[in-house]
């Protein structure tokens, strides 16, 4: 089949699709003709297997905590299997729906430009569903996937070349364009009327209004396990650490930019129980806001996307301690938003690149002081 797609080819025009299906199914037979190069068995499919990978657990405990908390909600006693079976019919459509508008609009832009599909929206476009609310209607999907395909990667140049996250700016753009639908206690278990006497809402929903309350519902090691309700991956901090762990052990994540947001988060949530203002949310203690929210999902899986991320080793460091720091004064003084995780990585998303350019920057003058002496010396 392959000459039909190469040039001179009968179906050429369509040769990016080809060797999208052809490079996804087998190993790429092309080699570099000159040059000496350093060669490393890892490209870019196979970081995105290993990010794919490493998101199963998180889905899997999501899919079936999205069915225990709808069935809590109704005041019923489900087994396993119908709790899984629930979170399933919620799951699989927003993952067909997020992988087809994603893929398609990859497909059709590859195209045009005659350039070759890599494979980035494959990790993308499972991130979609899993920090979305379990009841955010399939065509939200569609339009926020469609909006952060085009505008934050395509306009950019594709994959690699994006400024922001693709995932959070799809989970943003629903946010402020239907905040109804991505915000409330209604959202996270598909019901439309819960059991008299239940509550719907979030740990940090909670925490804002009343700290013995949240605590008590949501002690450490029941967030931790995440038996709570949330966004559908972001719920177990436990499963999220085991994909980190493989993320790290894989060398695809950096754990530099991880452990640095779980510090500047901690850190600057333990400032606020000493010194913070007098408000339920400041006097939180600094390990709930760690497992509480969207923090442990995106301290390791958005938090560490090498491309928009910082590449120096020093400005990892700073990226990821800000990442933390932003997120939890986010949490503290905007009442109105008491999550935070979202816009403190989008907007250390924008600076990033200020980050590099300075420790750069700081390097270079630092050798030209250094190579100024031993001339004097000498």
């Amino acid at each position: 089949m392959k000459p039909n797609f190469e040039k001179g080819g009968k179906y050429q025009k369509f040769q990016a699709t080809f060797e999208a299906f052809e490079s996804f199914l087998f190993a790429p037979a092309t080699t570099n003709q000159s040059g000496v190069h350093i060669r490393d068995g890892v490209d870019l499919k196979r970081v995105i297997s290993m990010v794919i990978i490493a998101l199963i657990p998180a889905m899997l405990f999501g899919i079936w905590n999205t069915g225990y908390q709808h069935y809590q909600a109704l005041g019923l006693e489900q087994s396993f299997f119908c709790n899984f079976i629930y979170g399933l019919k919620i799951f699989v459509p927003m993952a067909i729906v997020s992988y087809v508008v994603g893929l398609t609009i990859e497909f059709a832009t590859a195209q045009i430009r005659g350039e070759q599909v890599n494979e980035g929206f494959l990790a993308t476009g499972l991130l979609i569903p899993l920090i979305m609310p379990a009841d955010v209607p399939l065509w939200m999907v569609a339009i926020a996937t469609a909006f952060s395909v085009i505008f934050v990667k395509e306009v950019f140049g594709g994959t690699g070349m994006n400024i922001w996250n693709p995932a959070l700016v799809a989970r943003a753009f629903l946010f402020f364009a239907y905040p109804s639908k991505m915000s409330g206690d209604s959202v996270w278990y598909g019901v439309d009327q819960a059991v008299d006497g239940f509550t719907g809402a979030t740990a940090l929903s909670l925490a804002g209004s009343n700290i013995d309350v949240a605590t008590a519902k949501y002690d450490f090691m029941t967030a931790f396990m995440g038996y709570m309700p949330g966004s559908i991956g972001e719920t177990s901090a436990l499963c999220i650490l085991i994909g980190g762990l493989f993320l790290l052990l894989t060398g695809v994540a950096s754990w530099k930019v991880m452990c640095s947001v779980f510090v500047g988060g901690a850190l600057t949530a333990f400032l606020f129980n000493q010194f913070g203002p007098d408000t339920n949310i400041a006097h939180l203690p600094w390990y709930l806001h760690l497992v509480y929210g969207g923090f442990c999902f995106g301290a390791v899986f958005m938090a560490t996307d090498p491309v928009t991320s910082c590449r120096t080793e020093t400005g990892k460091y700073i990226f990821g301690l800000l990442v933390g720091f932003v997120a939890i004064v986010v949490r503290v003084l905007n009442p109105g938003y008491p999550e935070g995780m979202m816009l403190a990585i989008l907007f250390m998303n924008t600076v990033a690149p200020l980050i590099d350019y300075f420790v750069v920057d700081s390097n270079i003058s630092r050798r030209k002081k250094r190579a100024l002496k031993v001339a004097k010396k000498d």
